[in-house]
């Protein structure tokens, strides 16, 4: 079956090709190259950021930030129940524990229901802002001073949301707003913060670089080709956040007043369009058909393999994941394409 129009498509351009032949005509294709100090300054500089640490992936970035703010065995951190795994694993990676907190009707963490889990081995809460909804940042800084915790923010999904915890963590995957194919980055305002960020990333190489390395370090670096992608599309940011908002609008206003459709709260940003449809699978079905691709959501935490809790009760988490999916979302997506999707949904439920 041909693919028309997959959920996500990268925006390039002449300036990634011009920065990453330059790469290649200079030679500096690693980490050591200039693009990555580039790209970090201009992605903290965006966000209003002081710091930047780019690294090999979102994933390796929520890792880095736990592990910088001493996070490990023994340890707890605050998790949303709906969220992509990578979130829970980045804890698990460091050897702390993930506590699952479900979500509330625009699929952030419910910030009324965290306190509750707070127990004395509690470090850290982990913020996620899910398809481009900022949390509730402002309720969640005020429990993190009340207990003492650290706040690492998953903004994956989220760029050009500025930052208010300790950290944030944004992925620059093929399919997110600024992508680099891989790769993702570290933002924060603390520079002691970024200086171990950085170390941690390198190895843990000491300044002399002897190669006695006194703490557990990794190879999460990002390479100059890498880098260079990212910083063109960092520089295009604003074009590429409009074309979204236009996409947004466009299906906010060709879904209205469709009985199984359910449209979702406004986003800060849009990464992905998501919805809740009667019949999920059946419309999915029949869209695969006339060659448009979509995605489910994320299944709850506590429901994956390695996080089973069978005692959980009934999870708004549980019930979106049962309903919910994403339509195609890039910025290339014209207003004849997205009039076409449309029109097949309403043609699905039989809307004029």
């Amino acid at each position: 079956m041909t693919i028309r129009y997959p959920v996500s498509r990268p925006w390039l351009g002449a300036r990634e090709l011009d920065y990453v032949t330059r790469t290649v005509r200079d030679g500096w294709i690693s980490s050591q190259g200039p693009f990555v100090k580039q790209f970090e300054q201009a992605f903290a500089d965006c966000h209003g950021t002081a710091h930047g640490v780019a690294c090999s992936s979102g994933t390796t970035a929520l890792t880095l930030a736990l592990r910088a703010l001493g996070i490990g065995p023994g340890d707890e951190v605050i998790v949303p129940e709906f969220t992509m795994i990578a979130s829970a694993w980045a804890v698990t990676y460091t050897g702390a524990t993930p506590v699952f907190v479900d979500c509330g009707d625009d699929l952030n963490i419910d910030v009324s229901l965290i306190e509750a889990k707070i127990t004395p081995r509690t470090k850290a809460i982990m913020p996620v802002h899910i398809y481009g909804r900022r949390c509730d940042m402002d309720a969640i800084m005020t429990l993190a001073y009340e207990y003492n915790l650290r706040v690492v923010e998953d903004s994956a999904e989220a760029h050009s949301v500025r930052p208010a915890g300790d950290i944030a963590c944004f992925s620059l995957f093929g399919n997110k707003i600024v992508t680099a194919g891989e790769g993702g980055i570290c933002l924060t305002g603390d520079p002691r913060l970024a200086a171990q960020l950085a170390h941690l990333r390198g190895m843990a190489f000491d300044s002399a670089h002897t190669f006695l390395h006194k703490k557990l370090g990794y190879n999460f670096r990002m390479t100059s080709m890498q880098a260079a992608v990212a910083l063109a599309q960092t520089e295009r940011i604003e074009e590429i956040l409009a074309l979204r908002r236009d996409i947004e609008k466009r299906y906010d206003d060709g879904l209205a007043g469709i009985a199984g459709i359910t449209l979702m709260p406004a986003r800060d940003v849009l990464w992905m369009y998501d919805v809740r449809a009667s019949r999920r699978d059946e419309l999915r079905e029949f869209l695969a058909a006339a060659g448009i691709e979509t995605r489910v959501f994320f299944k709850p935490m506590s429901r994956q393999p390695g996080y089973l809790d069978p005692g959980w009760p009934a999870l708004n988490a549980s019930r979106f994941s049962e309903d919910g999916f994403y339509l195609p979302t890039y910025p290339g997506l014209s207003e004849a394409d997205q009039t076409f999707i449309t029109g097949r949904i309403r043609e699905f439920y039989d809307v004029a």
